[in-house]
């Protein structure tokens, strides 16, 4: 089935009705970059807020140079909470590193919860050391899934000084924190995760001492 072309796809973003729009969006996947980035920007202000929330987390998987600005205006200046999630959570998928700051300064200053989730979350993504003290902090946090992704960033960035800070999660009531610390082990070689992780693989909750198995196994595995 031939997929309809960037002239049918942008009127069919023009329509009235909203699942019009969301189909156009969706079809944007088979449209290179270059000519899928301005079709986007058309709907990014739209009425309806999943289809905003659609075309933020699209500009995260098509890299032009048009898509940084973009979501770094979004993150910082949109009213709505969720658009500036997406927006966090977008450039992570873009893998640009001049993400960073931006993403910083959104989980130093936005209020909400979920954008600074999403913030330390991307931190992790795009894999850079710069992130390392505000993910510390985000150990810290009272919210439990700010936790999660930021024990799961510092082992996506590869800390090995923060393996310490992060150890004290191994007796966490919650089991999803302890299988994100399970998760993160694998990715920091040291005596201190071999041992951490031994003890996580008699965790009570199998997905905990399965993610430790499977952690062993590739820390094994890179030695």
């Amino acid at each position: 089935m031939a997929h309809p072309s960037t002239e049918e796809i942008s009127a069919q973003l023009d329509s009235p009705n909203s699942r019009d729009r969301m189909v156009a969006l969706a079809q944007l996947r088979h449209v290179p970059a270059v000519e899928a980035v301005p079709l986007i920007k058309k709907v990014l202000d739209d009425e309806i807020l999943q289809i905003r929330s659609m075309a933020v987390f699209a500009l995260g998987i098509k890299h032009t140079d048009e898509c940084y600005p973009i979501l770094v205006r979004l993150l910082e200046t949109d009213a709505d909470y969720g658009i500036r999630a997406d927006a966090a959570g977008a450039l992570g998928y873009l893998g640009d590193p001049r993400g960073v700051e931006p993403l910083i300064r959104a989980f130093y200053e936005d209020t909400e919860w979920l954008v600074r989730f999403s913030a330390a979350v991307s931190l992790g993504n795009l894999k850079d050391p710069r992130a390392r003290q505000v993910l510390l902090q985000a150990l810290d946090s009272d919210e439990i899934v700010i936790q999660q992704a930021a024990i799961a960033a510092i082992g996506e960035i590869r800390d090995l000084e923060a393996i310490e800070p992060i150890l004290r999660f191994a007796q966490s009531e919650d089991w999803l924190v302890r299988q994100r610390l399970a998760e993160a082990l694998g990715n920091l070689p040291s005596p201190k995760s071999f041992s951490a992780l031994r003890y996580m693989e008699k965790d009570n909750h199998f997905q905990v001492a399965e993610a430790a198995r499977i952690s062993l196994q590739r820390l094994g595995e890179s030695v």
